[in-house]
């Protein structure tokens, strides 16, 4: 996908955070794809220099690559990865197969800025990307959640993050946040886990999310398996796993007849509540 306004902004905000970009691997060779004004004004609202002529220099280096970019986020090192040398990428590789052992242990963060939802075996793409992320360092990705069929192979639950970047797995969960296309406004999302049911979200925009995780220790990744939270907590205590939908939307549905309920529904979808971000699920937030 490359880095647009939004992107830039999140890494703006992962810096912001503490992450460290000293030492960065790329899955894919991302591209800045944003105007000099646009640019501009991110870099002064993360405290940069924000004159047009340095927005310019930095999207006109290296032929609009984001490598300029990155060093202004203070990386001395940065590879990038692709199945093809299509984007001049520094490593051919294809991310549905394991990566060398080489690679581990070596970055100070790898950013996926758009790459994982094309890579078909997932869960090999991201073991590599958790393999390569140093102990202390992070792992970034802005990836494509709602709205985006057709993009990619994949559009994204909150929950596989949070379950994928566990303490099982090494890692910790900083933060994750969702946001729409050419929208302004941002939310923390919250964990499926903590609220004992499925963080949903029906909107109109296509929406991505921020995904900030720490790796805390190198252990084997996935050797306890990954699984889907409200089912976990059915299997701990003994309940149906039987599908039924959430506490607040069963309580009308009972109350209602059925022909309504489709009604309703079908307003939802084309009226999303609050644009679509319940509060249970999400939290507002201001970057920076």
């Amino acid at each position: 996908m490359g880095l647009d306004v939004n992107g830039t902004r999140a890494l703006l905000h992962a810096r912001k955070q503490g992450v460290d970009f000293s030492r960065t691997a790329m899955i894919g060779r991302q591209g800045l794809h944003l105007n000099v004004a646009a640019l501009a004004r991110n870099l002064r609202d993360f405290g940069f220099e924000a004159a047009a002529k340095h927005a310019a220099r930095l999207l006109s280096a290296d032929r609009g690559y984001a490598e300029p970019f990155l060093r202004l986020l203070g990386a001395t090192e940065i590879v990038s990865f692709d199945a093809s040398d299509f984007e001049g990428a520094s490593y051919i590789h294809d991310f549905n197969l394991p990566i060398d052992k080489k690679f581990s242990n070596g970055f100070t963060v790898v950013l996926d800025c758009g790459s994982l939802e094309h890579i078909f075996n997932f869960p090999q793409g991201i073991s590599n990307c958790m393999e390569m992320v140093k102990v202390g360092g992070s792992f970034v990705g802005i990836t494509p959640a709602n709205n985006f069929l057709g993009h990619g192979f994949y559009q994204f639950s909150p929950e596989v993050f949070f379950r994928v970047f566990s303490p099982g797995n090494g890692f910790v969960l900083r933060q994750m946040l969702a946001f729409e296309s050419m929208g302004s406004k941002w939310y923390e999302v919250i964990d499926p886990e903590t609220i004992g049911e499925r963080v949903t979200l029906i909107n109109r925009r296509e929406t991505y999310l921020l995904v900030i995780a720490q790796k805390m220790a190198a252990v084997p990744i996935f050797a306890n398996g990954v699984q889907q939270s409200d089912y976990s907590a059915q299997w701990r205590a003994g309940q149906n796993t039987g599908h039924s939908p959430p506490r607040s939307v069963a309580g009308w549905r009972s109350l209602v007849p059925a022909p309504l309920v489709l009604a309703v529904q079908a307003l939802r979808r084309w009226f999303p509540p609050s644009g679509g971000f319940r509060k249970r699920y999400f939290r507002r937030v201001r970057i920076p």
